[in-house]
């Protein structure tokens, strides 16, 4: 088999991969959110077909470098992966995890704040600000200029900071999760990691949600570091709105099969 078509496997392999992730963890934290919260995403259907049409073609986008790596890690060596975890003594290993996830939220941050700007948000930003209020499925809903300064994190990362591929596969549960809960409009985690000491410098849903409130604050994605150093913390939001949204649209819905009901049981 040449290269070229190794690649392009690799590459498809890839993008099932990240969308059969996508979908089973957006599809599980909705169907938490159904079980939890009922009726929270009445009368979004339309818009969530549209988050999970915009998902899985950024999962096609974040499928491409993540398989050529994938090909150049088992085949070149391209890679700062490793496999024998004694290759770097043990505390490197969560180590390698938080490094990650600094260096990633601190790209994510300065691209999402420069995604805030005027004719970027015009461009590409505002199809995933579109989801008023975002659902567990809005958390690939991006436009492909944005899917692909995501998309390029990991792939470069690789190159340059060793780690272990057990804590890469932890450091792409925690960006799976976080990219989902952060969404899903209400908070799934205990009270102290998102009020108090610890809360105030990891961002969870109530954080995130003040964002997609305001816009123009809150652009970290897993800590609030850069936030509070460039004063654009925003603190945390509530999902009160959301939720009386959400039990009006109940109610409403309810009242029109009653109505319904009673004009067929009359017709009768």
């Amino acid at each position: 088999m040449s290269a070229a078509l190794a690649i392009i496997l690799s590459a498809i392999a890839m993008t099932l991969i990240v969308g059969g992730r996508y979908l089973a963890a957006s599809g599980g934290f909705a169907f938490a959110t159904r079980l939890r919260h009922p009726g929270l995403y009445t009368g979004l259907d339309a818009q969530m077909r549209r988050e999970i049409w915009w998902s899985l073609a950024s999962a096609a986008i974040y499928g491409v470098p993540a398989g050529i790596i994938a090909w150049g890690w088992q085949n070149r060596g391209w890679t700062q992966i490793y496999t024998d975890p004694h290759a770097f003594p043990l505390w490197y290993l969560p180590l390698s995890v938080l490094l990650y996830l600094f260096a990633h939220d601190t790209w994510f941050y300065w691209t999402h704040r420069w995604m805030h700007r005027p004719r970027p948000f015009r461009l590409a930003h505002a199809v995933h600000h579109a989801s008023r209020p975002p659902t567990a499925w809005a958390a690939m809903a991006f436009h492909p200029i944005e899917a692909l300064t995501g998309a390029v994190v990991i792939p470069l990362l690789v190159l340059l900071i060793p780690i272990n591929v057990a804590a890469l596969g932890v450091v792409l549960t925690i960006m799976t999760v976080m990219g989902v809960t952060n969404h899903m409009g209400w908070e799934i985690f205990p009270a102290f990691m998102w009020r108090g000491r610890l809360g105030g410098w990891l961002i969870t849903a109530s954080h995130h949600q003040r964002h997609h409130e305001r816009y123009g604050c809150n652009y970290g994605l897993y800590f609030r570091f850069w936030d509070r150093v460039c004063g654009t913390d925003g603190g945390i939001g509530g999902f009160a709105a959301t939720h009386d949204r959400a039990a009006r649209q109940t109610r409403d819905a309810r009242h029109s099969g009653d109505g319904a009901a009673g004009r067929g049981g009359t017709d009768l």
